[in-house]
């Protein structure tokens, strides 16, 4: 088996890494979080008219580029270095991979043209005040109304939620979990942006009360499309993780290799050598977590949820301790609001949390392999 990347996804990423740090520098990260969307328009356009990018893991017969989720993690492992304020993850990734694995031919013919062209932003709302990411615990339900349904219920943390034209969201419909679609303007549906620690990805809460939805494929079926679409989210997230770790420690080596005090460079002190060492062997082991999910996706082999539950953990581990040595060795000014540091490790912070922390995926892993909780 031949697990390094082929020529065509070694110019892919080339490609993608010159493109995103000339359209998306430190600078412009900190202007658009001045602005009310928190994204480009102009530069959503050009990222799906020019390069695809919306599309990029969608079949063709869909609209999309027809490329599989290694093309997918390659995209989010390069807009993570870059701290890309964009709905790309919520849209591409996650609506995207619901709307895939629940949505019917007509569905998926209908509602994923205008996610790969970039003229509908998606996003999946599936965490519940109180009860996070676990699906045992969903709350909303659904329930009929003639040929249609109807949503009630409480969606907290929907990424890019505020941008969003077309909203997944997960329910009960007779008890079993289910996946519905609907415009985010529709009657009945409120979305509130809320504060969030990284205003890099902004989030928001939606309110459902007697919402008119569409169910994605057949009833019965949105459990185990529900899982997929988590595991998908996972194995995403685990490689814009991976991405941002990386950078930080670039940074973190280019500021160690310039600031001078007591006459040297402070990258010359064991403390420092040290400190970048471990946050390598960490980042080198979350890439390679991440890249094995990212193939387990595109190749839909049975060690996909396993691979989904070591990446989350893995990456978030490795993007938290980076992002922390990266503030720690900018030293004071890491902190100031002006320098890039902080930024990556509020990212870091709430990626984690973003479906299900590293505890949480390591229990989950522990299960899928049968080892008994202590």
């Amino acid at each position: 088996m031949d697990f390094a990347f082929s020529e065509e996804q070694d110019e892919y990423r080339e490609t993608l890494r010159r493109f995103l740090e000339e359209k998306c520098p430190t600078a412009e990260v900190f202007r658009l979080l001045e602005t009310d969307l928190g994204y480009d328009p102009g530069l959503w356009k050009q990222m799906a008219e020019e390069l695809g990018l919306q599309g990029v893991a969608i079949p063709e017969v869909y609209g999309g580029q027809g490329f599989s989720f290694l093309e997918l993690g390659i995209a989010l492992e390069e807009m993570g270095r870059v701290l890309l304020p964009s709905p790309f993850y919520a849209s591409t990734c996650l609506a995207a991979s619901a709307i895939l694995a629940a949505g019917s031919e007509d569905q998926k013919a209908e509602l994923l043209s205008g996610i790969a062209g970039g003229t509908c932003i998606a996003s999946l709302a599936v965490a519940e005040p109180g009860a996070g990411w676990d699906v045992g615990a969903l709350a909303a339900e659904a329930r009929r109304d003639g040929d249609a349904y109807r949503l009630a219920g409480s969606k907290a943390w929907v990424p890019d939620g505020a941008a969003a034209d077309l909203l997944v969201v997960a329910a009960r419909l007779d008890g079993a979990p289910e996946l519905f679609a609907l415009p985010s303007d529709a009657d009945g549906v409120s979305v509130t942006a809320v504060a969030s620690l990284d205003p890099t990805r902004r989030q928001a809460q939606v309110e459902l009360a007697a919402a008119p939805a569409r169910l994605l494929g057949e009833p019965g079926a949105g459990a185990e499309a529900l899982a997929e679409t988590l595991e998908h989210a996972a194995i995403g997230l685990a490689a814009e993780m991976a991405g941002g770790a990386a950078r930080c420690l670039e940074m973190a080596v280019a500021y160690a290799s310039e600031r001078r005090q007591f006459g040297r460079v402070i990258g010359s002190f064991q403390a420092i050598k040290h400190k970048a060492a471990e946050v390598l062997l960490e980042v080198e082991s979350a890439r390679s977590a991440a890249w094995w999910a990212c193939w387990t996706a595109a190749e839909r082999s049975p060690e996909r949820r396993e691979a989904a539950h070591l990446a989350k953990a893995v990456c978030a581990d490795a993007y938290r301790r980076a992002a922390g040595e990266n503030v720690q060795i900018h030293g004071g000014i890491g902190f100031t609001w002006e320098a890039a540091p902080h930024l990556y490790y509020r990212r870091a912070q709430v990626s984690e949390t973003l479906f299900g922390d590293s505890v949480r995926h390591r229990a989950l892993l522990a299960q899928e392999l049968g080892i008994p909780a202590r």
